[in-house]
């Protein structure tokens, strides 16, 4: 793999250094270290996303596979991810007793050094992708170079003074889409694990970024940042949540001669679509329509997709396939229909139950998103001696509200239960809110979730 068209101009950054793509086919951070790594399973370990890039760059038809483990991956996981992905060598920071994981071949890689050496392409290699890493075991899913660039493959190139950016890191599906745009035309500025909103926001503003992605989750934090005034894109993109009317809306607003978009996207369906109309959900007439990333279907309520670019397999022991007979990857993402249009209901598994009724947590915080001085919400579960469970949200005030003394929390409170009993079922609206100052993102990216 390597930059394609890579011109003087184009460019490749990171917090504390930055690389003419030009230059990538004649710098190395492993040291001269490349040919023990031919052939073998490399697991990916280093907090710095942009000696990941690199060290990525380099692997790419050297090594027999590639394991992409993201900066907060727990070291508990490390056993069972040499185990299911056959792993015989280590690139990173050791971290821990390799001699006990079995792994003999470790190089530790540094910043990138000019250096001769031979670049030839022996096999395709496999990128393992972790959907999960922090809260329980993860699973391990195979994806290939072409199944990881099958939506933008073949099409037209980006002009050069494209500037990819990403609220994500690359080592995750997210980040990793927008890692091989950026190679196949304009720059790319990475974020890192370290670094605040703030900070990234400024930094994406002085390279001149025109098109940036990120969940929900962070947009809705840049947009309190105080910083996203310094960014003028000409696209924004939302995936990995529900993009709600709430944020789009947001969004819209802040960037009114940018497209837009929000996209569907997940480590083994690969990506499935994208809307730019400005609405939450999609149109109903996209299932079963021609030339889309993915072919949509939707069967019992959930969202299933088709495509070239989903991943082969899982590895190791969970014998659970990654696609049905026809091909087509559950989702685990509900939908409902409402019109000429499906809605985003929640994931299967985050299922609130009361008394025997089901609750989704994301369609109550739609509709608390959507009031005038609440920022995000957060619907959980809370234990109930007689329906098992009631709704409880947590609200986080809008920063503009927060500081407004003639609208207690009293007043919100009591509009949030008006606006919830409008419109939604009476099992469905909370029985407590709460006020909160804040609510934990994970390092995913997402709205941590008990569930989750």
């Amino acid at each position: 793999m390597t930059a394609a068209g890579a011109s003087s101009d184009r460019f490749l950054a990171g917090v504390d250094a930055s690389l003419p793509l030009a230059e990538l086919g004649r710098v190395s951070t492993l040291g001269g270290r490349l040919a023990e790594l031919r052939g073998r399973s490399v697991m990916l370990v280093t907090p710095d996303p942009f000696t990941a890039a690199i060290v990525l760059i380099e692997l790419d038809g050297v090594a027999r596979r590639v394991v992409l483990c993201p900066p907060d991956l727990s070291p508990a996981h490390f056993p069972q991810i040499v185990g299911e992905a056959g792993c015989d060598a280590w690139v990173g920071d050791p971290g821990t007793n390799l001699a006990d994981l079995g792994v003999r071949t470790v190089v530790v890689p540094g910043l990138p050094v000019a250096m001769d050496l031979e670049r030839r392409e022996t096999q395709e290699t496999e990128w393992i992708l972790l959907t999960s890493g922090t809260t329980g075991a993860p699973k391990l899913v195979l994806h290939t170079l072409a199944t990881l660039t099958n939506a933008f493959a073949g099409k037209e190139r980006p002009a050069p003074q494209t500037v990819w950016s990403t609220f994500y890191d690359i080592r995750r599906f997210g980040g990793l889409q927008i890692f091989l745009r950026g190679l196949l035309g304009g720059s790319l500025v990475l974020s890192s694990p370290n670094e605040s909103i703030v900070d990234f926001l400024t930094r994406a503003a002085a390279a001149g970024v025109t098109h940036i992605s990120g969940t929900p989750s962070h947009w809705r934090k840049a947009l309190i940042s105080g910083a996203i005034a310094r960014i003028s894109p000409r696209q924004v993109r939302l995936s990995g949540e529900i993009a709600d009317q709430a944020v789009l809306d947001a969004l819209r607003r802040t960037f009114p001669g940018a497209i837009v978009a929000h996209a569907f996207a997940s480590t083994e369906a690969g990506v499935g679509f994208e809307v730019r109309d400005g609405l939450a959900g999609f149109p109903a007439a996209l299932v079963g329509a021609p030339d889309l990333p993915a072919e949509i279907d939707v069967a019992e309520g959930h969202l299933r997709l088709r495509s070239g670019g989903a991943g082969r397999c899982y590895l190791g022991t969970d014998t659970t396939p990654l696609k049905s007979a026809d091909g087509f990857v559950d989702t685990g993402d509900r939908l409902e229909r409402r019109g000429d249009r499906y809605h985003f209901m929640g994931r299967s598994g985050g299922i609130i139950n009361v008394g025997g009724q089901k609750v989704h947590p994301e369609e109550v915080e739609a509709v608390i998103n959507a009031l005038p001085g609440v920022h995000i919400s957060r619907v959980a579960a809370r234990k109930n001696s007689i329906t098992g469970a009631v709704v409880a949200a947590e609200v986080v005030r809008s920063t503009a509200a927060a500081s407004r003394e003639e609208i207690p929390n009293e007043e919100l409170q009591r509009a949030i239960l008006d606006a919830c009993r409008k419109a939604l079922a009476a099992h469905k609206v909370p029985a407590s809110i709460r006020f909160v100052p804040t609510l934990e993102v994970g390092a995913s990216g997402k709205l941590v979730r008990a569930n989750a």
